[in-house]
């Protein structure tokens, strides 16, 4: 992971942000300690609380600083800070508590809703977040307006004390809130149940425990009501330590992977640009993402098409499949796409965000994978006309082979049946016979019969049995079919070889070893003559045919110490 310039910028502020929550929950203790309430130790839990969802709000701020998640946290712990001025002695701080003390509870439905993206998704989740808020601060009104104490007012926000209206209000709010908690973990379980494996990894421990949190608020408010009336000081601290549990989810579910560091992308731009230092592009998109198999393609116009880095053709995944696709495009013309995994990727904005900042970068790294796609087509075409002369040497040599020398065959046969005039007969036999000889051997010429029948490693053999030196040979066929064009260019490989040698080299002993390596079909042909050969004539044309199958052809030949011939063809 590279150096990121704006954590200089992030760092201070969020040192700020934590340095103020300290400050809040230390002058909270204080009040707590000189108030009413001071003999009552849960109200201590209130500070400890806030603390706890800022820290995790702060550490998802980190990793996300262009989400909302981090500061819906922060501000759930400030509102736990605000909630716990109820318990002070101050009545200005005491209203301020009473009118927040249920918002915690909302806030907390919030944020699983909004969970990872900090957005709410879909019509049902708006709908009751919007709820749970009317419940917090609308349906609590009655309990700080009118329930506070027959007395008189006891709060600087009570009007009068009606125990009825209160009554009705509490009511109220436990019926809406239970129904807002019982959608919440529906809807929660629905998400967690339509993930996609990935999602559910990182979704699970806290969707699970938000469904238990949230049945749990109003379901053991009823059982304490109904069989335990006096334990409500016990349901207080039951309540409070599974909220607690609720930003520990949170920071669980960010380690897994659900708060992916998006400054990473804010500042990579600035980082492709670098002059040193500078990253792979597809390397930093795939750790910035997280998604190790992210392809990059990029968008050549002639003609029109995708290519790789290589400048080889590659067509966009397909819609509907797992792999998906973000265009980049830089001033509305489209330079590339960007294809990831869709179950390692949940946020598409992310995708969009890494496009966006990146498109100067891929546009020039374009260019250059545009000479190499030209490159690739050029390739591409001398290997259509190396294959498309070996189908017209095949076509040749199998008319030659079943028209005229059939023919020729036939009048041989006739004439040697004739009867009359025996002399002619015998010498129109003997033409036909040298007719056919040649005509034999220019179709072994063209293409050998041994090869179209029986293949490359047969006619190799039969090439080795003509030589009037004796040749070693080593075949390791491997599995499968060669192609036909580099089954023909390992022929005309063996064929140059032996041919250069019987020519130039004087070699008395030869070794020929012909077999499959890493994909390729592996050529290689030494002798014992008198070196110096070099790439000129046969062998250069040979090398031609070679590199237009994208092959390699390696010559040592020092003076006086022989000649080795290696060749390397990629079969697929």
């Amino acid at each position: 992971m590279w150096l990121r310039p704006g954590d200089a910028v992030i760092a201070p502020a969020i040192a700020e942000l934590a340095g103020v929550a300290l400050l809040v929950a230390g002058i909270e203790v204080a009040l707590l300690i000189d108030g009413p309430l001071v003999s009552v130790w849960p109200v201590f839990l209130f500070p400890p609380l806030g603390l706890l969802y800022v820290g995790a709000g702060l550490f998802a701020w980190i990793r996300r600083p262009g989400n909302a998640m981090g500061a819906l946290i922060v501000a759930g712990g400030f509102v736990w800070f605000a909630a716990g001025l109820a318990n002070t002695g101050l009545p200005a701080l005491i209203a301020i508590g009473l009118v927040v003390t249920t918002v915690p509870l909302a806030v907390a439905v919030h944020l699983l809703h909004a969970f990872p993206l900090g957005r709410l998704r879909g019509r049902a989740s708006r709908v009751t977040v919007a709820v749970g808020y009317v419940v917090v601060l609308v349906l609590q009104a009655p309990e700080y307006l009118f329930g506070q104490g027959e007395a008189g007012p006891t709060t600087l926000l009570q009007i009068t004390y009606d125990h009825d209206l209160a009554r009705v209000g509490h009511w109220v709010q436990d019926a809406v809130g239970a129904a807002v908690m019982v959608a919440t973990a529906l809807i929660l379980a629905g998400r967690l149940r339509r993930a996609e494996p990935a999602k559910r990894r990182v979704f699970a421990p806290l969707a699970i425990y938000g469904i238990v949190a949230v049945l749990f608020v109003p379901v053991s408010g009823l059982v304490v009501k109904a069989w335990f009336p006096e334990a409500g000081l016990e349901l207080a601290v039951a309540q409070l330590a599974v909220m607690a549990g609720i930003p520990i989810a949170f920071v669980a579910a960010g380690l897994s992977g659900g708060f992916a560091r998006t400054e990473d992308v804010q500042e990579l731009g600035a980082l492709l640009s670098a002059e040193e230092g500078r990253p792979e592009l597809g390397a930093a998109l795939r750790e910035v993402l997280g998604d190790p198999s992210l392809d990059l393609l990029f968008w050549v116009a002639d003609p029109p098409r995708y290519v790789d880095r290589e400048g080889v053709e590659a067509a966009p995944p397909e819609p509907g499949s797992e792999r998906s696709v973000a265009e980049v495009r830089l001033g509305g013309r489209l330079v590339g796409a960007i294809v990831y995994d869709a179950t390692l990727i949940a946020d598409r904005q992310l995708v969009d965000d890494a496009a966006r900042v990146t498109a100067l970068a891929i546009d020039h790294e374009r260019l250059t994978v545009d000479l190499l796609a030209s490159r690739e087509s050029l390739r591409v075409s001398r290997t259509r006309l190396v294959e498309a002369g070996d189908a017209e040497r095949r076509r040749i040599a199998r008319d030659l082979h079943d028209g005229l020398q059939t023919r020729l065959v036939l009048l041989a046969m006739l004439a040697g049946r004739a009867g009359a005039e025996r002399d002619a007969a015998a010498e129109l036999s003997a033409g036909l016979q040298e007719a056919i000889t040649e005509l034999r051997e220019l179709v072994q010429g063209v293409v050998p019969a041994t090869l179209t029948e029986r293949g490359l490693y047969a006619a190799a053999e039969e090439l080795t049995d003509r030589m009037p030196v004796p040749v070693a040979i080593e075949f390791d066929p491997g599995r499968g079919e060669l192609p036909l064009g580099v089954e023909t260019a390992g022929y005309f490989v063996v064929s140059e070889a032996f041919s250069n040698a019987v020519k130039h080299s004087r070699a008395e002993e030869m070794r020929l070893s012909i077999g499959r390596r890493n994909g390729s079909l592996r050529i290689e042909v030494v002798d014992d003559g008198v070196g110096g050969a070099h790439l000129g004539g046969g062998l250069r044309g040979l090398a031609d045919r070679v590199d237009a199958l994208s092959g390699e052809l390696m010559i040592e030949s020092p003076p006086g110490g022989g000649t080795r011939i290696l060749v390397e063809v990629p079969c697929g």
